[in-house]
């Protein structure tokens, strides 16, 4: 049966306690379906045309395909052990999916929802991001790197030493630079993608795991696990104009297409904390399944 809720930017947010995904209203702010997904979803992904959603599910290593439109499972992809993160292409046609338990990432091909490739990472690849510069980016919690995967010829070209279990990244919009959680050190790298070379290391809050890019870029927003914080950096400075304390041991972020809303999971609570990117406050929360690790926005 169709979902009556009307086609505008919502908030896709993995419940890996509870098997779901659950779907938030961004201009109601309240959630308003759930859909039942695979064992622990984890990562998640919007496509670049917001008709599908993509999640990585870990405990029994899969792939589930939603239909935006009537936000259900319309297809389910065996991908391997521990599947942690996904990635959608800029041009829509393949999603990428490193698997942390086969030090693998896994290319699937979005029409024929068959798997293309298979390409061999350092040790427990964590995080996933494509550029339109045919780069595809990939975090390694064990090797302390981020590895450079040629997007045409599916092969590792470039490796780029960062800080102490690198987590989850964000690339600006022209792929110039690559921003970089590392969990152990209690910092995010800013990586020159032209180069291949870490240009500066700034310091964030305890345990940064999720980040995410302003629309305009000129913030970046950190979610640290560790303090139950956002860091906001300055992009153009790496200055902390603000510390916003969510609480709940925040894993992922998002920011709304308008640049206006910050969405932020809180994985002890069972919620996403919504920040206003103005005032730089909390400005609700939303209840969503058991442990909600990411969250992805549609851009439409």
């Amino acid at each position: 049966m169709a979902s009556a809720y009307p086609a505008r930017v919502a908030a896709y947010v993995s419940n890996s306690g509870s098997n779901t995904v659950t779907v938030v209203d961004t201009q109601l702010e309240r959630s308003v379906e759930t859909v039942p997904v695979g064992a622990g979803p984890i990562g998640i992904d919007a496509a670049p045309d917001g008709e599908a959603v993509y999640v990585a599910n870990e405990r029994d290593g899969t792939m589930s395909v939603i239909d935006t439109a009537g936000h259900r499972v319309t297809a389910t992809v065996l991908v391997g052990r521990q599947p942690f993160d996904v990635e959608v292409s800029p041009d829509g046609n393949r999603v990428y999916v490193p698997v942390f338990g086969e030090n693998k990432l896994v290319v699937v091909d979005t029409a024929t929802r068959r798997i293309v490739a298979r390409i061999a990472l350092p040790q427990l690849p964590h995080s996933v991001v494509a550029g339109p510069n045919d780069r595809v980016y990939v975090s390694s919690n064990g090797a302390r790197s981020v590895s450079v995967v040629d997007a045409r010829t599916l092969r590792v070209v470039a490796t780029v030493p960062v800080g102490v279990f690198p987590a989850q990244m964000a690339l600006a919009a022209d792929a110039g630079r690559l921003y970089v959680a590392n969990t152990g050190s209690d910092t995010v790298t800013v990586v020159d993608t032209l180069t291949n070379r870490p240009v500066r290391t700034l310091p964030v809050g305890d345990a940064p795991r999720g980040v995410a890019l302003s629309p305009d870029e000129g913030r970046l927003y950190v979610a640290n696990t560790g303090s139950g914080t956002v860091t906001v950096l300055n992009t153009a400075t790496g200055r902390k104009p603000a510390t916003v304390r969510v609480g709940g041991d925040p894993t992922g972020v998002a920011v709304t297409p308008d640049g206006s809303r910050v969405y932020v999971t809180n994985e002890a609570t069972g919620a996403v904390t919504v920040i206003d990117a103005a005032a730089l406050r909390v400005h609700t929360t939303v209840r969503t399944g058991h442990r909600p690790e990411a969250v992805a926005v549609t851009p439409r």
